[in-house]
């Protein structure tokens, strides 16, 4: 189930990108310091990072997790073009393979949440559905990689729904489509 929910949101976040226009690709997502350009080749890379990329990447940015994402997130972006980029999201759509030590759902958090990252700062409204929500939902409030323990506990959980509470366990504070916070968040390589 999972792999067929991710394939349906990596082929929507691709349609999304590929709709945007030239000024909307050079905009900026709501993960601070990242344009759609780079958010985009983020994303190109859940099925095409592996041992090697992570153990040089990961000495490269002197053992700092968020400094590698942004690292080879900006190499790629200035690699590729706006086609190639979503080319590659387009043509992994179906591909089950993943980062080293990523489970299984993660790639599905990652388009998930980062759909809205791309999204609201554009007044967009990008659907989340329930079910694999509520699924990468249950995924990060019992992995210690995404905080969501740290922030709920700090400040309850709160009654809302699944795609809601996803945003807030994955470091984003909640906004309605349209209200152009950006760079509200701190995480950025889900």
């Amino acid at each position: 189930m999972i792999m067929k929910w991710l394939e349906a949101e990596r082929l929507g976040v691709a349609d999304l990108l590929e709709d945007l226009t030239d000024d909307e690709w050079q905009r900026d997502t709501l993960c601070a310091g990242w344009t759609m350009q780079t958010m985009a080749a983020h994303l190109s890379t859940s099925t095409r990072t592996g041992w090697r990329d992570v153990l040089t990447g990961i000495v490269k940015a002197r053992f700092d997790w968020e400094r590698m994402g942004d690292e080879q997130a900006r190499a790629i972006a200035a690699r590729f073009t706006r086609s190639e980029l979503i080319a590659q999201i387009r043509d992994t759509a179906a591909s089950p393979k993943r980062a080293p030590m990523a489970a299984p759902i993660d790639p599905l958090v990652d388009f998930l949440v980062h759909g809205q990252d791309i999204a609201r700062p554009l007044g967009r409204v990008r659907e989340m559905p329930l079910e694999p929500a509520q699924a990468a939902l249950d995924h990060v409030l019992k992995s210690p990689f995404w905080g969501a323990r740290k922030r709920f506990r700090e400040s309850g959980i709160p009654d809302l729904p699944a795609p809601d509470l996803l945003m807030i366990a994955t470091g984003r504070k909640l906004s309605t489509p349209g209200d152009n916070t950006v760079g509200n968040s701190n995480t950025r390589s889900i």
